[in-house]
């Protein structure tokens, strides 16, 4: 059975976290000497699934066994290190250590008197990096190696362990073209010696070009596995979007012909981030950029409302260049603004919800700066009653808010300084359905009001409502779908995948 066993097996594996279904009766099979894709959309399943097979989150159903044999006991982490590794997007090694040090953390050789032997752990060092071609010297500080060399380093300390099954989350999330063709190149390599991978990616065209196999899993469960070459590009987007093909944006009547520009962006360019970026929005258009992680739309995004400053190129709002990387010289312009992350950037919690939706305009609700508190009270009870926030009153802080009424103070703060162009990213992450419903429902409100509304989101319920949707790939604008596109066709799209390959 041994010969025959898989290096890794997962079957119906169930996890809850408090109501919400992470996994429902998951599985995956994982074949020794293969590179097994797993892919899903944003919420399928694929890290709580990676969280269990690494023993980071013990099944509330189901098992796990590696090579025929059941995984170890949670408590037991050097034997979960001996048969199962994973090497994540955000590098785990510690930059004010050397690579030598990295390696052998808590595992150094000690001589006479139970001193370190620098030399030997050195010693070690070489000799496996030698084994594993990894070509870095093991004196290097680890804050001096760039993404490529600490992910090979990451790998040869995850082989030193024993363990030749290593999971790659998100490996190509912050590579350049010639440095994926390496990495492509090593795992090539490493499998000839035996190792095995479970590779994570959101760009489906890596998927054909490296993997052997692929599995897909979605709302929590898993949809199918199938050989690669056998598996045509369409079916599996398909399998991602559960084949939803309804057209998207029917009703939405859109900007008359001759709008004038709200937002002007030409040639922008941000090293590392996104290249060469042209795109206009109309007064009353709602225009999406879509994209996967790390794909460079909240990076657009944000260099509009000056979170980020471009490197080339220009941003126009409402007729006026506002200073590059100025956020209050992009809201004076004329720009609103929804961040991404309302808890870090979008509120202030122990203020109250009357302070934080007026925060971008204490000219209005007070003179020589001080703040009227019955004028401001005022405007946050208007805006309380236009976005259905429920609350017992405007002094509330909003820490005591829901979550979905908690983004609703943030879009009034967006909204309070009547803006020509809004800016929203990720606009309902994190809300329950019915906040989401009302929120996409006021955009579209204010589109009707005319103004131009930008959403950078990779959730296909966030861009349905826009007229113009832009897919961001690896920093660039590679496609523009008009109205009426099926789920399908944009999640390929977003992903890198050619539907006609």
């Amino acid at each position: 059975m041994a010969a025959t066993a898989p290096v890794a097996e997962a079957t119906g594996i169930t996890k809850r976290f408090g109501s919400t279904v992470a996994l429902h009766e998951a599985s995956i099979r994982i074949e020794a000497g293969q590179t097994h894709a797993l892919v899903g959309r944003n919420g399928a399943g694929k890290s709580t699934l990676v969280s269990v097979l690494t023993g980071l989150q013990p099944p509330d159903e189901g098992a796990v066994r590696f090579g025929g044999e059941p995984a170890p006991r949670p408590a037991d982490r050097d034997a979960w290190r001996q048969r199962v590794a994973c090497v994540y997007q955000k590098s785990t090694i510690i930059p004010e250590l050397t690579v030598a040090e990295n390696l052998f953390l808590n595992r150094h050789d000690r001589g006479r008197g139970g001193l370190i032997s620098w030399k030997t752990v050195r010693d070690r060092a070489r000799e496996l990096l030698d084994t594993w071609s990894v070509d870095v010297d093991v004196r290097t500080l680890a804050k001096e190696l760039d993404v490529e060399r600490r992910q090979f380093v990451e790998i040869a300390r995850a082989l030193s362990f024993g363990a030749r099954f290593i999971v790659l989350d998100e490996p190509t999330a912050q590579l350049d073209a010639a440095a994926i063709n390496r990495l492509f190149a090593r795992i090539n390599d490493l499998q000839q010696q035996g190792v095995t991978f479970l590779f994570i990616s959101h760009h489906l065209q890596e998927v054909y070009e490296i993997c052997d196999t692929v599995t897909v899993f979605r709302d929590a469960r898993h949809i199918l596995t199938a050989t690669v070459d056998e598996l045509p590009r369409a079916e599996l987007v398909a399998a991602m979007t559960g084949e939803a093909a309804a057209g998207a944006g029917a009703a939405r009547r859109g900007p008359s012909t001759d709008a004038a520009d709200v937002l002007k962006v030409d040639g922008a360019s941000l090293p590392g981030a996104y290249e060469d970026v042209s795109f206009r929005i109309r007064a009353g258009e709602i225009v999406g950029l879509a994209g996967a992680a790390s794909s460079g739309r909240i990076e657009i995004a944000e260099t509009v409302v000056g979170l980020r400053t471009a490197a080339r190129g220009t941003v126009e709002i409402a007729g006026s260049r506002p200073k590059p990387g100025s956020v209050p010289a992009a809201l004076e312009a004329g720009a609103g603004f929804v961040p991404q992350d309302r808890h870090h950037q979008g509120l202030v919690p122990e203020m109250s919800i009357a302070d934080n939706a007026t925060l971008t305009i204490p000219e209005r609700i007070g003179r020589a700066g001080f703040i009227d508190g019955e004028l401001r009270d005022g405007f946050a009870r208007s805006a309380i009653g236009k976005l259905a926030i429920k609350t017992p009153g405007p002094e509330l802080p909003v820490s005591g808010l829901s979550g979905g009424n908690q983004q609703k103070v943030v879009m009034a703060r967006a909204l309070a300084n009547d803006p020509a162009l809004l800016v929203l990213i990720n606009p309902t992450a994190g809300v329950d359905v019915r906040s989401k419903e009302f929120l996409l429902g006021k955009v579209e409100e204010i589109a009707e009001s005319g103004t131009g509304v930008l959403i950078a989101s990779d959730e296909l319920d966030d861009l349905r409502l826009c007229d113009r949707v832009l897919v961001v790939f690896q920093g660039r604008v590679v496609a523009e779908t008009a109205r009426g596109w099926h789920d399908h066709q944009l999640v390929a799209a977003m992903e890198g995948v050619d539907l006609d390959a």
